[in-house]
Formats: structure tokens, C-alpha cells, sequence
């Protein structure tokens, strides 16, 4: 049931070496049940839940419990003429699971196509692209609680979700162990499609596709993201590293006096403005530069890459020296996206 010092380096998209004291797989809430029970589980000073390990960068060897969700799942409810709730067990692969709902002409996902990791993943990151965002389309989810050894239901409200942030990542870090997840999609015909973000309408153009559909979006976002984001089969990555800054407009107004050419975006929250932290890395003479054996990537200066043999200090240190510039330069902190161990 449980494994020593087991190598965590092919099971991350950062494929950094790095080595687990204890690991185990979970395929269902049995499965789980039996962990929390058990004297490993007790006994462990650190823990850790593991997914399709696309968010994570090691830099250093975990002392602890490694538990890999692998909790798999898929079901279609019918809701209404327009809209069904689909079910999807949390270890199940994001874009697989993308795939599925373009194959039942079901929209409000085709955007996100393509975000490495799992489904149980998408809310504690509130995953987003391209204008749309998971909490767009989320219901609820089903979480093992970790401290009472119960399953719990948690909506959209109780997740408190942010811009690549949830109540996850926050007070209750640590305590849920995610088992499904419930979206909302719409059915063809009553789902609005979302164009306008990024390259979409340009690529769509390049394709002569004048009547899009979501598999048509879905195809659009996949040739952007495979155009700027390095294959993390090929080269080591956790797509964006950083989050992009949210400032108060008059700092936003103050930098676009100077640098007019400045990607801003507007945000739900009244008073601020989204700044594309790719641009300030850009700026900031980064793209395509390395720094030991980590490098930006020479595409896309927000995605740092493990070209072979970096350490996870090494890529620390490049994260570190990026936002070093950019608070130099612009005066503008940049947050991880990736969470550090």
C-alpha cells in the first residue's frame, strides 16, 4: 500500500529529481478511507496530495505522506433543455476530460482546453484561459476531509474562489483531499461562444472557420497554447509561473504614461487593472535567458523550463531573480502560481 523513497520526478511536468518518503494511490474514497487510517497515515509529519503534478516544483526531497489522487469518473446528468451537470471523479485528466464534453456538444469549458493536471485541481487553482474561468461553470465539489475523516460537499460560495485562488490555497489548505468535481455546461445552441481573448479570432480567421463551434474553439486555443507553451514531455515546465498583477488603476495609469504599449485587462473587482506579468518579464530583458540550469522560455517569458538538469533551487533562484527585476523596474510584486515545496 505505501512505498519509500519513491522518485517524484516522472509523476511532476517540472520533471525536477526529487524523492518521496512515503507514496501511495488512491482510486476511490475506499482507498482513501484506508490511508487516513492507517498508522503511516498518523504517523506523517508532512502530507501531500498529488495530481497530474503540472502545478508543483520540488526543491528538495518531501518528508512526508505523497497520496496521488487517481480517482477516475465521468457522468452526464440531465438538467434542463439547455444546460446538464456533469460529474467528474477528481483524478481524472483536465483535458481528457475537456475532450469528453466537446464529444457530447457540451460548452463552457473549449477555452480551458489543453491546462495540464487533473480535474481535482481545477478549483483549488480556479484554473483559467482565454476569458473564461473554472468558476465560471463550477457547481460543487465532494472533498475528503482530512481532519474528521468525513466526505463534505462544497459549492461555489464555500470555495471562495479568486483570480487563481480558492479558499484551498487559503484557510483550508491542507484539510481537503478533492474526490469529484461538478460543472455546468450548456448544450449546443444555448452556449455563448467566448472569441475574443488572446490570438482565437486571429487563428479562426487562419483556419477560414466562419461559423465557429465549440470543437472549433477548442482546436484554436490548442494551437495557441501549443505555439508558446514548450511540451513538458519534451521540456521540463509548469506552464505560467507567475500569476498576472492586479494593481489600482492609478498605478496601472502611471505605468502606461510611460510604457503605452503596457497589455492591461479589466477585472471584476472595481479600482484595478490586470497587467500581463509576460510582458514585464519581457521587459525586463528575461525571455529566452537562463540563469544555471533553468531558463525562461525563448516563446513565452511567463513559463519557466527545466532544460535538463536543473535542481528545484535553480528554477527557485531564476523565479527569484525574475520578480527581483520586475519590482526594480515597474514596481510591481509578482506572485507563483506554482506551489514551491
Amino acid at each position: 500500500m505505501f512505498q519509500s523513497n519513491f522518485p517524484l520526478a516522472s509523476l511532476t511536468t517540472f520533471g525536477i529529481k526529487a524523492f518521496a518518503k512515503l507514496y501511495t494511490v488512491v482510486k476511490n474514497v475506499d482507498d482513501l478511507l484506508k490511508v487516513w487510517q492507517s498508522a503511516e497515515f498518523k504517523s506523517a509529519h508532512k502530507l501531500l496530495i498529488l495530481g497530474g503534478g503540472s502545478n508543483m516544483l520540488f526543491t528538495q526531497d518531501f518528508d512526508g505522506l505523497v497520496i496521488r489522487n487517481q480517482i477516475e469518473g465521468f457522468f452526464v446528468e440531465d438538467e434542463s433543455e439547455q444546460s446538464v451537470l456533469v460529474t467528474a471523479g477528481a483524478g481524472e485528466n483536465w483535458h481528457g476530460f475537456v475532450l469528453k464534453c466537446l464529444d457530447q456538444d457540451l460548452g463552457g469549458i473549449e477555452n480551458l482546453s489543453l491546462i495540464p493536471g487533473t480535474v481535482g485541481a481545477s478549483p483549488v487553482q480556479n484554473i483559467g484561459a482565454y476569458g473564461v474561468e473554472l468558476k465560471d461553470v463550477f457547481v460543487s465539489l465532494e472533498a475528503f476531509d482530512l481532519q474528521t475523516g468525513q466526505v463534505v460537499k462544497l459549492n461555489k460560495e464555500q470555495c471562495a474562489f479568486g483570480y487563481r485562488e480558492s479558499i484551498f490555497k487559503q484557510e483550508a489548505k491542507g484539510r481537503y483531499f478533492v474526490t469529484s468535481v461538478v460543472i455546468r455546461l450548456k448544450k449546443v445552441g444555448f452556449h455563448k461562444l467566448k472569441m475574443s481573448y488572446g490570438a482565437i479570432n486571429h487563428v479562426l480567421q487562419e483556419l477560414e472557420v466562419a461559423e465557429p463551434t465549440i470543437q472549433d474553439i477548442s482546436k484554436a486555443v490548442i494551437s495557441i497554447r501549443s505555439s508558446k507553451l514548450p511540451d513538458p514531455k519534451v521540456v521540463g515546465n509548469a506552464g505560467s509561473f507567475f500569476k498576472n498583477p492586479e494593481v489600482p488603476e492609478a498605478k496601472c495609469r502611471e505605468l502606461l504614461d510611460i510604457h503605452p504599449l503596457m497589455p492591461t485587462y479589466d477585472v471584476p473587482h472595481e479600482g484595478f487593472k490586470k497587467i500581463a506579468a509576460g510582458w514585464l518579464i519581457e521587459q525586463c530583458g528575461w525571455k529566452g535567458k537562463s540563469l544555471g540550469n533553468a531558463a525562461v522560455h525563448k516563446m513565452q517569458a511567463l513559463v519557466l523550463t527545466n532544460p535538463g538538469d536543473a535542481t528545484g533551487l535553480e528554477v527557485k533562484q531564476l523565479a527569484e531573480a525574475i520578480q527581483q527585476s520586475v519590482k526594480e523596474k515597474f514596481g510591481i510584486g509578482l506572485e507563483t502560481e506554482v506551489n514551491i515545496i
